[in-house]
């Protein structure tokens, strides 16, 4: 009688064992991918279903997006300047069958990818570009990564250039090389400004030119405001007729030219 019993028991639980290896339960963001004697029959999943237990093997994929740092890399770039960029990757799995079959570990996979791509992308471009372009330079590692990695049924989505690290003496001659820029610009400006002026001013000398009155007028306004200061200013005005008189008795240049040939 003990012996049945104990037979029963051990039945019982070799039954409830076969029972929990045989019932999988895969959540929402997970698949199953099942092996049947060596050979893939497919993913399953998510929800609850039964393998057949010492005959079936299942492979847990994650179809969640993973968000993977790109270790720091040393990259000599176009024009011969080291730099030390950090990026990152995101990427998912689309398809579990070839992310399980077609590679031994598609995260380590994808990483060396991404590490190989962005020293030989990177290297190919100047700095200036790096630095301005980020937005072309992310898009265009993204396509390349993803096409390597698609056989594997990876999906790289994005791929961001976090950090460019330049040595000291290159953030110096950058420093120098920016101070000079404005120190252009500023020159540029300030030559802009006289031009305006000096033309402002030929203009108003056409003016006055054409009304003599008006000159006057200036002439007598400035007195007025050098008076107002309460100097020892002497002022000894002098009529515009004089002025021209004396330019009409002056001989022209082409006259004086003659008179000594």
């Amino acid at each position: 009688m003990n012996g049945a019993l104990t037979g029963i028991i051990v039945a019982a639980a070799v039954a409830l064992l076969l029972l929990l290896m045989a019932v999988k339960i895969v959540p929402e963001y997970e698949r199953g991918v099942i092996f049947r004697l060596g050979r893939i029959i497919g993913a399953k999943g998510p929800g609850l279903f039964v393998i057949i237990p010492f005959v079936d093997r299942m492979v847990r994929v994650s179809l969640r997006t993973v968000t993977m740092d790109i270790p720091p890399q040393d990259i000599i770039t176009k024009d011969n300047v080291t730099v030390r960029v950090n990026a990152v990757t995101y990427f998912n799995v689309v398809d579990p069958n070839r992310s399980v079959v077609a590679i031994e570990d598609h995260i380590k996979g994808t990483s060396q990818v991404a590490q190989t791509t962005l020293r030989s992308i990177l290297g190919q471009i100047d700095l200036d570009e790096l630095l301005v372009n980020r937005d072309e330079i992310n898009q265009r590692l993204q396509q390349i990564i993803d096409r390597v990695t698609n056989p594997w049924g990876v999906k790289v989505t994005l791929v961001e250039v976090k950090d460019v690290e330049l040595p000291q003496p290159m953030r110096r001659a950058m420093a120098r090389q920016a101070e000079a820029e404005r120190d252009r610009r500023a020159k540029v400006i300030h030559a802009k400004g006289e031009y305006e002026a000096a033309e402002t001013l030929a203009d108003a000398a056409d003016r006055l030119e054409g009304h003599p009155a008006a000159l006057h007028l200036r002439i007598l306004s400035t007195m007025a405001e050098i008076t107002s200061e309460r100097n020892s200013t002497l002022i000894f005005p002098l009529p515009m007729e004089v002025l021209r008189l004396v330019d009409t008795l002056r001989p022209s240049d082409t006259t004086a030219a003659v008179t000594k040939s």
